[in-house]
């Protein structure tokens, strides 16, 4: 018979007092700039409060303000102070805000409000970024406070995290109404990523869809992401529509994923615009098709073809490849034929360009480093937190997209004529 033994409740606060790693580092630098922050703050609250009375604590008011030879001026008393409680990257401390009251024009009397310590404030705005950031760099909001502790000494909970994260909420309104008018975008790259959120107390999975641009300067920049249930026609015609609304011009080059919902919505907005089909996609329909021990083969035909050096090389490669695959395989050379001539739209391009038009690569490089981010967290509180959570990483810098290849040659119009089809 084994027996179970527990730690008795007495034992548990030994734990809160136990010496953790850090707690022992003492840096003297950090301590005296900490012990010098309180005087500092409240100086420069009592010096901003002499500017607006004109005068220093119990000097007299200089003559000819707001006296009676009809001079103006602000007229006022201090009226002592109060203590509040301020949190900022030099930690945690108790000041002392004088207080005073203001004579208007009219007779009437209102409290003095510091422009330097707003009404209410609690942490300065360099905290608040901090706590931010280490949110957006991957630690949840449980983690904040153990990952912040030696700097805010335990005061930040996932509370906090949370207040903080409300506040970008204001910045992210303001980004999603923005004009585009004046965005110089000639390419879009088109895609969607799955995330788990909880909806109704359950998680749920939801699609968040995404749209990058490229501007004329090679310079990629994200214009949109919206949270929709999925990846149909209306919910892409609702995020087109909504880059429609805020002038976004027509784009000479689009690169999709291939998702039938995405293709409808795109041909009843932007018809005629060139599209091409992402070939890592269709290589996964190719070998999806195929038993395993094909694989190897198709993807050396898929290969030869897709990054053969000129157009009439790819044109000859496909043939060759729809005529084997179509006795050895019928249903990878229909896979094949299914894309058409989006699946090689990318030739219409100079070739500088080819690789970074032939896949959706720019766009599905974000979603991984998003997936990263979210893998602390595994359920996301709400489908608008997701979708905030994902541009906030690259308004922040998180994540930096750069230039695409071949971008010197972007003013290039795509040419007119489509691949031969022929087989």
């Amino acid at each position: 018979m084994t027996s179970v033994t527990t730690k008795t409740d007495s034992a548990q606060p030994q734990a809160g007092t136990a010496v953790h790693l850090f707690d022992n580092w003492f840096d003297p630098i950090e301590t005296c700039v900490r012990e010098r922050v309180r005087e500092f703050i409240e100086e420069l609250i009592r010096s901003e409060l002499d500017a607006a009375l004109a005068r220093p604590r119990y000097g007299r008011q200089a003559k000819g303000v707001g006296g009676s030879d009809g001079a103006k001026g602000v007229v006022g008393h201090r009226h002592g102070s109060r203590t509040r409680s301020l949190m900022g990257t030099f930690g945690k401390t108790e000041i002392s805000v004088p207080r005073a009251r203001l004579v208007a024009a009219d007779g009437k009397t209102t409290e003095w409000k510091s422009q330097a310590l707003r009404a209410y404030q609690r942490r300065t705005l360099a905290a608040d970024a901090l706590i931010a950031g280490s949110y957006l760099a991957g630690t949840n909001t449980r983690r904040v406070r153990r990952a912040l502790a030696a700097l805010f000494g335990g005061a930040v909970g996932k509370d906090t995290v949370s207040r903080v994260w409300r506040k970008v909420k204001s910045d992210w309104e303001a980004w999603n109404a923005r004009s585009l008018a004046d965005e110089p975008i000639v390419r879009l790259i088109l895609d969607g990523t799955v995330v788990r959120v909880r909806l109704d107390r359950k998680a749920t999975a939801i699609s968040l869809l995404v749209v990058i641009g490229v501007r004329e300067d090679g310079q990629k920049v994200l214009l949109a992401i919206k949270s929709m249930g999925g990846e149909s026609t209306d919910a892409w015609r609702s995020v087109l529509d909504d880059l429609i609304k805020r002038e976004l011009r027509r784009p000479d080059f689009l690169i999709i994923d291939g998702a039938p919902g995405l293709e409808t919505a795109i041909a009843a907005v932007w018809d005629g615009v060139p599209v091409q089909r992402c070939t890592v996609h269709k290589h996964r329909n190719l070998l999806a098709h195929a038993p395993e021990r094909l694989h190897d083969e198709i993807t050396a035909d898929y290969t030869d073809m897709i990054y053969a050096a000129t157009r009439e090389e790819i044109e000859a490669r496909r043939k060759a490849f729809i005529r084997k695959w179509r006795l050895k395989h019928r249903a990878v050379a229909n896979s094949l034929e299914e894309a058409g001539d989006r699946l090689f739209s990318f030739t219409r391009l100079p070739p500088s360009q080819w690789r970074s038009a032939r896949t959706t690569n720019a766009i599905e490089r974000l979603h991984e480093e998003f997936k990263r981010r979210i893998k602390t967290q595994t359920v996301l509180p709400s489908a608008d937190t997701a979708a905030m959570l994902f541009w906030a990483l690259l308004a922040s810098g998180q994540i930096n997209m750069r230039k695409v290849d071949g971008w010197q040659t972007l003013a290039t119009k795509p040419l007119d004529q489509p691949i031969d089809l022929a087989a």
